[in-house]
Formats: structure tokens, C-alpha cells, sequence
């Protein structure tokens, strides 16, 4: 999973990487200081990878990871050249999901590029900054299929297509509020690689006191929320200078401080959590003597599609899925114990994966 993390010039987008990554992004009080995007890899935090690597005595534990880019602070203007411009706009074309980071809190020593704090004015700046680099793709695209279309009559519903998103997005509407009239449509339009259509999580970057209630006392906050319900996004509040602080502090120290604080998680947890729910994913497990391993897969993969992800020739040779629910699996407390309790289930072609599955998989190439 690529999550990019985009938002104005001085919201907290830098220092909400460095917090995550450990990474070295310049954080600073001007815009522009991130000059070409930063990319770190965080791993997804899943206590049951510990208990299976001990039930297994595996030799290493390899989590899920997630991908953050943290790109430059767009400002208005930035589809046409203003700021850092396009070049920026192109680095979150290759996510899956966008990370808007939005300021949430008042500090007259940190500067805002618009001279004020409003989030809503924030986030339409770069959402229509979205839009227009969307139409400037749609209208070459048109262009070049209105050419062909005049020869391949067959291009006639393409063209159709293409129009009506061009015209949604001109009436300043997200690509991703569309809806579809068949899953044909849907993939096509998916593989325009729109900025648009790219779900939203935003994070609404607070003070520290208003941690503990989850931004409910913060009025920015609420019009944050009341936004992302309107176009059915996510929403998370997170302080970036508490991410900082706790950045290199171990697990221990880390929960005995957010406990301090009243709060019962990390931003980076909770940003994992709201992630994997927006983009619809779990995880399956896989447990041996050389490594225990979470695997990322979408929620109603089937079970040769989830083998796929491994490699391909477990999906091309896929036999069966010797299948066990973790809880299960902890309750016998080995795989022996579960098979002679009758909790290993062997499973076809067309089970479908669900969070938490341990799986063994038999193939034939």
C-alpha cells in the first residue's frame, strides 16, 4: 500500500513523515522546503505476528508495511505551474490512497500561506488544484479518442464516458463521487489514474489539548468531519509535534506517555487503522519455522487471488487453502492441537480470505 501525504505549505505534512518514518524530510517555517518527494516505508503494527512466530518458533517476523510519500506543499495555482507545480501533482498519481493533511489549530509563530487558518478553504485549494490537473488529462484524452472514435464507431461509449467526467469535474465535483452503471465503466475510468478518483483520508492536525476528546472541542475539526461525510472520506485527528516527540521513544515509553495524554493510540496507528478501512483491506497470516508473515489483500479476495500475492505460482497451481482462525489457533495453542480439534479447515477455489486467517497453502506448477 502507497499512501501519498499532501496539504498547503506548513500544515504538518513534513514533520507528520518524520514522525512516522524516521525519515529526514526538512521541516521548516516556509513553503517549498520539501523539494522532491520523500519516501519511507513504516511497518504495520500486529501483535498476532508475535504470538504465531512464538507458537511456530519462526525465525523472523515480516509485517505488512505501508509506503508514505510525503509531496510538497501544494499551493493554489499549482496545476498550472505555481509554486513547484505539476511536477509534484504527477508523484501522487502513483498511490492508492491521499493523506490530507489539514491544519486544525491557531499558532502565530508557525506561518499560514493563505494568512489564516481555514481548513475548508484548504482543502477545496487543493482538491480543485486535483481538478484541474484531472481535466487537462480528460481533455488530451478526449482529443485523441474523438479522433479515433470518427473511424472505431465502438469508441462512441469511451467518449460518452470520458465527457461525463469531464463535465463533473468542472462543476468542481471529485471524480471518486461518481457513480458507475456497470463494473466495466468503473475499471476504465480507474485506469485513467485520475487524482480524483483516489480515496481521501484527512488528518486534522491539532494541538496537543485537543488530543484526548479526538478534535470533538475543536470547531475546525467538526468542519473537517461534516466535509469528509459529504464526500464519503475518512477523517482521523492526530497532533504532528506529539508524533515527533514520541517518534524514538520504545512501545513501553510510548504508551505510558499517550496515556499521560488521555489518548489510547498513536497517529501512525490510527492512521494505519482508518487506511486499511478506507482502501477495504485485512490481512492473512502465514507461520513457519523460517518466518511468520502478514499479507495485504482486499476484503473478499479469494483464496487462489490471496496465494497470488505471494507469488504467482501459487495462484497458477493453487490446489487448496488448509485454513485456521488465529483466535482459534492461539486457543489450541498449536497446529496439531487445532487439527485434532477439527479447526483446520481445507478450502477451495472459492473461499473467500478473512482478517486473521493462518493459512498453509497447497499448490502444483
Amino acid at each position: 500500500m502507497k499512501l501519498g501525504i499532501v496539504g498547503l505549505p506548513n500544515v504538518g505534512k513534513s514533520t507528520l513523515f518524520n514522525s512516522m518514518t524516521l525519515g529526514k524530510a526538512e521541516a521548516a517555517n516556509y513553503p517549498f522546503c520539501t523539494i522532491d518527494p520523500n519516501v519511507g516505508v513504516v511497518t504495520v503494527p500486529d501483535e498476532r505476528l508475535t504470538k504465531l512466530a512464538e507458537i511456530h518458533a519462526s525465525a523472523k517476523i515480516v509485517p505488512a508495511v505501508i509506503e508514505f510519500v510525503d509531496i510538497a506543499g501544494l499551493v493554489r495555482g499549482a496545476s498550472k505551474g505555481e509554486g513547484l507545480g505539476n511536477k509534484f501533482l504527477s508523484h501522487i498519481r502513483e498511490v492508492d490512497a491521499i493523506v490530507h493533511v489539514v491544519r486544525c489549530f491557531e499558532d502565530t509563530n508557525v506561518i499560514h500561506v493563505d494568512g489564516s487558518v481555514d481548513p475548508i478553504r484548504d482543502i477545496e485549494t487543493i482538491n480543485l488544484e486535483l481538478v484541474f490537473s484531472d481535466l487537462e488529462i480528460l481533455e488530451r484524452r478526449i482529443a485523441k479518442t474523438g479522433k479515433m472514435a470518427k473511424a472505431d464507431k465502438s469508441l462512441q461509449h469511451e467518449m460518452d464516458l470520458l465527457q461525463k467526467i469531464k463535465d463533473t469535474l468542472e462543476q468542481g465535483i471529485s471524480a471518486r463521487a461518481m457513480e458507475f452503471d456497470t463494473p466495466e465503466d468503473k475499471a476504465f475510468v480507474e485506469s485513467l489514474t485520475l487524482l480524483t478518483t483516489k480515496p481521501v483520508l484527512y488528518a486534522a492536525n491539532v494541538l496537543e489539548e485537543h488530543l484526548a476528546d479526538d478534535g470533538t472541542t475543536n470547531p475546525f475539526v467538526g468542519k473537517v468531519r461534516e466535509y469528509a461525510k459529504n464526500e464519503g472520506s475518512e477523517v482521523f485527528v492526530l497532533c504532528a509535534k506529539i508524533e515527533e516527540e514520541i517518534a524514538d521513544l520504545d512501545e513501553g515509553d510510548k504508551k505510558e506517555f499517550l496515556a499521560e495524554l488521555g489518548v489510547a493510540s498513536s497517529g501512525l496507528d490510527r492512521l494505519i487503522a482508518a487506511s486499511y478501512q478506507l482502501l477495504g483491506l485485512i490481512s492473512y497470516l502465514t507461520a513457519g519455522p523460517q518466518e511468520t508473515r502478514a499479507w495485504t489483500i482486499v476484503n473478499g479476495t479469494k483464496a487462489p487471488q490471496a496465494a497470488g500475492k505471494i507469488h504467482s505460482d501459487f495462484e497458477r497451481g493453487f490446489i487448496r487453502a488448509e485454513v485456521v482462525a488465529y483466535d482459534d489457533l492461539i486457543r489450541s495453542g498449536s497446529n496439531t492441537a487445532a487439527k485434532e480439534q477439527g479447526l483446520v479447515r481445507s478450502e477451495g477455489k472459492e473461499y473467500v480470505f478473512k482478517d486473521g486467517d493462518v493459512v498453509l497453502f497447497r499448490f502444483n506448477v
